[in-house]
């Protein structure tokens, strides 16, 4: 348990690290006029911080920085709501008065404005990304070697893709491969269909079906589905700016991770679950090319069930007062779009 003025120095450090990108020393935080302690009870508390794990030394200079594990007791305790400036509340109210023709066009909207309001990465997921599920695979053989699949879900939406049969496959074959899909994958969702086709399905499939591998790949193409189309990012050359994401290599881990909708959804899958704003920092997320970022995010609904989810990347030095704030109302007008949109 911190002591309050062990409270006061770490939310004055997180405070300035978060302002500056530079470790903070004990005489800074002694000469902000809210804080009242000596350079060397400062530094007293400040060591002790660092035992406990709240503080880390980067170099051998004074300054500390926060561990995760302060930025963790700063937004759960000490973190003051921020608030937005009068043109960001005038650029969301502009925005929401539109008449939005197009579910697309919304998400990529709101994905754009966060990433111009926050300076980080923002990532929206559109609706049915979490809650669609499969409800029937149909394969419909058109020729010798071209087919066409259907994919039926459970909230109506229909799919039909052309593909290439697998050079001696035959048609008895395929059909044994649909029906153990349908049997084995009916109410499970789309996005984790292809894990389960590569674990459960992949081994059954092994013991009786003759090119089993190459129907896998052809399900593989099939199932590239929809992602793409319902997570929209924006702002992902943002990381580029901060001063934490020099290293190209964890860079490029990040910006790999940014083009790549599976992911997204995998990072995204877990925080969605919970109401209200939600915040992961550093290693609890989900991939470890974030470990040493932020995500925060919200979800909105209709009627109560979640539609989609809005989360903000950033370095573990975010903005976390302004971004939860930010988060918060816009999770609330995009749930009152969305109730106009489905009525």
């Amino acid at each position: 348990m911190l002591t309050e003025r062990q409270r006061h120095i770490l939310s004055a450090i997180v405070d300035d690290y978060i302002r500056s990108a530079e470790p903070v020393g004990s005489r800074s935080i002694s000469k902000r006029g809210n804080v009242g302690f000596s350079p060397a009870t400062i530094r007293n508390e400040m060591s002790d911080l660092e035992e406990m794990g709240f503080l880390e030394q980067p170099h051998t200079s004074a300054g500390r920085i926060p561990s995760h594990k302060g930025y963790r007791y700063y937004v759960d305790h000490l973190m003051h709501y921020g608030t937005l400036a009068h043109q960001e509340v005038d650029l969301l109210k502009q925005f929401f008065a539109e008449k939005m023709q197009e579910m697309e066009r919304v998400i990529q909207h709101v994905a754009t404005m966060l990433s111009q309001l926050t300076n980080y990465t923002s990532i929206v997921m559109g609706p049915e990304v979490l809650g669609t599920t499969l409800k029937h695979l149909q394969i419909v053989p058109l020729s010798e070697r071209t087919a066409v699949a259907i994919i039926v879900t459970n909230t109506g939406q229909v799919e039909n893709k052309t593909l290439t049969i697998p050079e001696g496959i035959p048609m008895s074959e395929i059909e044994k491969f649909v029906n153990l899909l349908n049997a084995r994958l009916k109410n499970v969702p789309l996005f984790h269909f292809k894990s389960k086709l590569y674990t459960e399905i992949a081994a059954e499939m092994s013991s009786y079906a003759s090119g089993y591998e190459e129907l896998l790949t052809m399900l593989n193409h099939v199932m590239d589905h929809s992602e793409e189309e319902r997570i929209f990012t924006s702002g992902t050359t943002n990381m580029l700016t901060q001063p934490e994401f020099k290293d190209v290599d964890k860079v490029k881990s990040i910006l790999d991770l940014l083009s790549e909708a599976p992911k997204l959804v995998r990072l995204l899958d877990g925080v969605s679950g919970g109401s209200g704003v939600q915040v992961r920092i550093g290693s609890e997320n989900a991939i470890e090319a974030v470990n040493d970022c932020s995500l925060i995010t919200a979800t909105y609904s209709v009627n109560g069930q979640m539609l989609g989810t809005i989360g903000i990347l950033g370095p573990t030095r975010m903005d976390y007062g302004k971004v939860i704030y930010l988060l918060d109302h816009l999770s609330k007008d995009m749930t009152q779009v969305m109730e106009r949109w489905y009525k």
